[in-house]
């Protein structure tokens, strides 16, 4: 059977981007749950092979080993698409109006708002993320100056900084399940492909994506 035709979606740069941040939340997740600490106490660290996530040092280098990657790819994100002007995944006004209607074509099978490379959840969704994302880099790395020797924080920029990035990570963790779950929806399918192979069928971007005119795979 002849492959159908291919346009390019997402170039390397943002497939590693996406990855990158992918892998760095997994682990800072995984590791600042595992310094509550919650794999002891219920019985995780028991399993085959997992004994090192009740302890804590391995934990915390692992967090801060999460951290450096999430700066990295972030900052090469921030830097190269100001670099390169491409700001299409920015929020515009009238987002979440057309939000409401895109997702309720879905459900109803009624034809969506046209569209170009993004849909208007997709940039909503972007923002929330890069949002969350920088709330956490913030308030993590206050966490770390706060453990250097000689500095001393207020007490009460201590407590509302914790308190901001345990909301961070219930945030992060909220925009990650939705994320999944979008995918659940029939039309949002084809797009799990592109993320790894940076291609899209060429018949849903034109379906789709009538406003984009997107380049043609290699």
């Amino acid at each position: 059977m002849a492959r159908r035709p291919q346009v390019r979606r997402h170039t390397l740069s943002d497939r590693v981007v996406h990855w990158g941040v992918a892998l760095s939340i997994f682990l800072l997740i995984f590791s600042g749950i595992g310094q509550m600490p919650m794999y002891k106490r219920y019985k995780v660290a028991d399993l085959p092979g997992m004994a090192w996530s009740a302890d804590y040092g391995t934990t915390l280098r692992l967090h801060y080993i999460g951290a450096a990657i999430l700066i990295g790819v972030a900052a090469y994100h921030i830097l190269f698409n100001l670099r390169t002007g491409r700001l299409g995944l920015l929020p515009r006004r009238g987002d979440l109006k057309e939000s409401v209607q895109i997702i309720a074509a879905m459900l109803t099978g009624r034809p969506e708002p046209p569209s170009g490379k993004f849909l208007a959840e997709q940039r909503l969704a972007y923002a929330f993320i890069a949002g969350t994302t920088l709330l956490l880099i913030l308030t993590g790395l206050v966490k770390v100056i706060k453990n250097l020797p000689g500095v001393t924080l207020p007490y009460v920029l201590l407590k509302w900084n914790t308190a901001l990035h345990n909301i961070g990570t219930g945030l992060i963790i909220l925009g990650i399940a939705a994320h999944l779950a979008a995918f659940l929806l029939r039309p949002n399918r084809p797009l799990v492909k592109s993320i790894f192979t940076g291609t899209v069928d060429a018949e849903y971007a034109r379906h789709r994506h009538p406003l984009w005119n997107p380049p043609p795979a290699e």
